[in-house]
């Protein structure tokens, strides 16, 4: 069966969208641009292959398509910019394959301008074909919610090199969701996904240092949220943690504007601070109790990024547990979704029975809360329990 649709990158924005246009009865190759093609799981795969999909490393694929959608990640470098090494990788190899009339969009996290910066001139270089001309070329933010039970189709944003662009791309979008908003163009487009995930991380760091200041002044920083969440109107509740983890990465424009987004830069300095918040609130605790960090068993629970999910992308759960055991902890882990985990080059030990472990442990971390967990018995088993996610029961254990 011939595809429509060439999904390049099966990471966090790819492996969605694959599913998203599988769903929609959508032929779609799944080109892979890394290791990521492993987190697709035996039976998915085979649920996906019944209904058009077809994983692939061939890349004369990609020339067989009308639609062709990179959705390559972009970590962090080293620097603190975004890596768009395989934004680049894909581009060049979408290129050598490029026919005329096929839609080329751009998903991945980039920065106002990399669309027709940096992927245009790669996409004409390699094909001959001219963008706006020969070919279509937009921009849509990737909008995925991992974990989420809630499975409705996000109203997708699309910005198009030209008008011809975007409402090629609207059409291709218009089958996976009711809604699509059409923005100016490409750079609005590209800046709607910054907005969104500064919002997401300028909020956290407010909830974050909330819940510093509320606990030196003896404040339910929760109680606070579930009052603050019944305005109607100008609040959305967000909610502290030990940090902030995922793909989405916040930038401040520093070196891309005249002046970059100061809040985006403090909003990082604060979120980066809680893992070592949370572990020296855990040595308070075990003083508290008459026990030394040094030596104490601490058990980590959940050491993903997020609940529900093996995703393990910036999680603060390393973090911690390195600050630990500088300070001669005796650290150990329960996670259903990871069955193996590596700090500092060497293997934390795992957990097999919940209940036990935390009532072995001196301290035991809640940092996700897993649905497979039994908040309230876990309460009652563990010696000594912080919980930097709210979630035990009201007196239950020590919150964030």
């Amino acid at each position: 069966m011939p595809a429509d649709l060439a999904v390049i990158g099966l990471g966090p924005y790819g492996l969605p969208l694959a599913q998203a246009a599988v769903a929609a009865g959508i032929p779609t190759i799944g080109y892979a641009t890394g290791p990521e093609a492993g987190s697709l799981s035996p039976a998915e795969l085979r649920r996906m292959r019944s209904t058009g999909f077809r994983p692939s490393t061939d890349p004369a694929q990609l020339g067989r398509v009308r639609t062709a959608v990179i959705c390559a990640p972009t970590p962090r470098g080293a620097d603190g910019e975004l890596d768009l090494g395989q934004v680049e990788a894909a581009a060049r190899t979408l290129a050598e394959r490029l026919r005329p009339h096929t839609t080329v969009i751009l998903e991945s996290p980039v920065l106002p301008g990399t669309t027709e910066d940096l992927l245009r001139p790669i996409l004409e270089r390699g094909s001959g074909l001219r963008a706006g001309r020969d070919f279509h070329l937009a921009y849509s933010p990737s909008r995925t919610d991992p974990g989420s039970r809630d499975h409705t189709p996000a109203p997708r944003v699309i910005g198009g090199l030209t008008p011809a662009c975007t409402e090629s791309a609207a059409a291709f979008y218009g089958r996976l969701t009711d809604k699509v908003v059409r923005a100016r163009g490409l750079r609005e487009a590209e800046a709607v996904r910054l907005l969104e995930t500064n919002f997401r991380h300028v909020n956290i760091a407010l909830v974050n240092e909330m819940a510093v200041v509320c606990h030196e002044l003896g404040v339910d920083l929760w109680d606070v949220i579930r009052c603050a969440e019944t305005k109607p109107f100008g609040f959305q509740a967000f909610r502290p943690g030990p940090g902030v983890g995922g793909h989405g990465v916040p930038q401040d424009l520093t070196g891309h504007a005249s002046r970059g987004l100061r809040m985006v830069e403090l909003a990082q300095q604060v979120n980066e601070r809680m893992p070592h918040y949370v572990v020296q609130r855990a040595a308070a605790l075990l003083n508290e109790h008459g026990k030394s960090a040094r030596g104490a068993r601490v058990l980590l629970l959940g050491v993903t990024y997020k609940a529900d999910l093996a995703d393990q992308q910036g999680a603060p759960a390393h973090e911690i547990a390195v600050r630990l055991m500088e300070l001669g902890a005796s650290v150990s882990y329960h996670d259903p979704h990871i069955p193996a985990w590596h700090v500092l080059d060497r293997p934390v030990p795992r957990a097999d029975s919940l209940y036990e472990a935390a009532a072995a442990a001196d301290l035991t971390l809640l940092l996700q809360p897993h649905r497979t967990y039994d908040l309230q018995g876990l309460s009652v088993k563990a010696q000594l329990l912080l919980d930097t996610r709210g979630v035990t029961p009201t007196g239950a254990a020590h919150r964030l």
